[in-house]
């Protein structure tokens, strides 16, 4: 996926073509890859989403200096905050998945317990007030701190 909006292709599309190519020139001249910055995704999904970046700050409970600080590449957000700035985006967990990887933390595990409760609250439509109450309810830490 590209934040220009052009031709999309699929990761794993890509890296079946990198394997088949009888080389790396080849592989580099036709498909032109580049590296991918968070900055560049969180434009396209303040696009694909329609929204502001003080919708962002508003939807993820996140200081609206740290989401421009973020969005402007001042400062990389850590593994929560990443986490609230999806669900501020309006993320879908593939979406998310992608964003938490630009943003140089882990992904979302199901094997972990408190990853299985954001996933299964993001996956059924749970917003973050009420994923932190999920979480809450598990004794897990919320992604908001609470007072």
């Amino acid at each position: 996926m590209n934040a220009t909006g052009g031709e999309r292709r699929l990761t794993e599309e890509l890296l079946d073509r990198l394997l088949a190519s009888g080389s790396i020139d080849a592989y580099l001249d036709e498909e032109r890859p580049r590296d991918y910055r968070l900055v560049d995704y969180l434009r396209f999904l303040l696009d694909r989403h329609g929204l502001k970046r003080a919708d962002v700050a508003r939807a993820s409970g996140i200081n609206s200096t740290v989401v421009y600080d973020v969005f402007s590449g001042k400062s990389r957000p850590g593994r929560d905050h990443a986490i609230r700035l999806a669900f501020g985006l309006g993320c879908d967990l593939r979406e998310t998945q992608r964003l938490l990887r630009l943003a140089g933390v882990s992904e979302l595990w199901c094997r972990q317990r408190r990853d299985a409760i954001v996933i299964w609250c993001m996956e059924n439509g749970l917003d973050l007030a009420a994923t932190d109450d999920e979480l809450y309810r598990f004794d897990e830490p919320t992604l908001t701190p609470r007072d």
